[in-house]
């Protein structure tokens, strides 16, 4: 998805969401609602303040840990 139609449907403008790529803005709560609704996706898989560890990796890791 292009910057320019992510700012169109969340309803910013398309700096904006260059800062946000690049964390140099944080966003309003309404703001990380929209997107998470734009990429049918939890809040917290969008924004963090912890970096998240790839899918795949996680889902190994908790797989590994369940064998134990």
């Amino acid at each position: 998805m292009s910057r320019k139609l992510l700012a169109e449907r969340i309803g910013v403008n398309v700096q904006t969401v260059g800062y946000l790529e690049r964390e140099e803005y944080n966003p309003s709560l309404d703001l990380a609602f929209r997107v998470s609704e734009c990429f049918e996706l939890p809040v917290e898989m969008i924004f963090s303040p912890h970096p998240m560890l790839p899918l795949s990796e996680e889902l190994y890791r908790r797989k590994r840990k369940e064998g134990d």
